[in-house]
């Protein structure tokens, strides 16, 4: 939990203001996991701080949720063009995907449980960053996403919102986007290594 709570603080996800009539309250809860080796072995130990989104009010604090999610056909062409061209497939999990989308309403929440700032014990949360559990948390994040592949020169597919090309002189790169899942292969294996360095930096 402190773990998670440290991210949060360095991805400066929100900032604690006074509390007011006027605002909406999100709550908040802690969701526990367990990953695994493959074995059954206990790899760690996870907790994520998730926002209560049924607590949101349609035209107060979201308007737009809808997230595009890539094709099916999609990835069956990308990947059948992959496999008889020999290019190399990647599968990259972005960790805390959704913490990296900017909301564009105001959101408050209120302090999570065990983590209330003893200085400022009435305040509550305001939101800059999306969390999941919210409503518009997947949307926020593929605008994120999306605006970032713009700017290293991929072209965002016409036909599938979720599918993003690269191409440079003799190089071509495709990326696929689901959810908070990326799937990206292409032609030269230089070029991917440089992209999935500048997707971690």
């Amino acid at each position: 939990m402190q773990g998670e709570f440290d991210a949060l603080h360095r991805n400066n996800t929100w900032e604690l203001v006074s509390q007011s009539f006027t605002q909406n309250l999100v709550g908040c809860k802690w969701v526990f996991r367990i990953k695994r080796h493959s074995d059954g072995s206990i790899d760690r130990y996870k907790a994520r701080l998730v926002a209560k989104g049924f607590h949101q009010r349609p035209g107060w604090d979201y308007t737009e949720t809808f997230s595009p999610v890539v094709k099916p056909v999609t990835i069956c062409i990308v990947l059948t063009l992959a496999v008889r061209q020999g290019w190399s497939i990647r599968q990259l999990d972005v960790n805390n995907a959704f913490l990296q989308g900017t909301l564009k309403e105001e959101v408050f929440m209120l302090q999570p449980l065990g983590f209330v700032n003893k200085s400022f014990p009435d305040h509550v949360c305001r939101l800059k960053k999306a969390l999941y559990g919210l409503k518009q948390a997947p949307r926020a994040w593929y605008t994120e996403l999306r605006v970032f592949l713009l700017s290293l020169s991929f072209v965002n597919s016409t036909t599938d919102a979720s599918l993003f090309i690269y191409q440079k002189s003799c190089s071509t790169l495709y990326l696929l986007v689901y959810v908070d899942d990326i799937i990206v292969t292409g032609s030269s294996s230089t070029e991917l290594s440089n992209l999935i360095s500048t997707l971690a930096a």
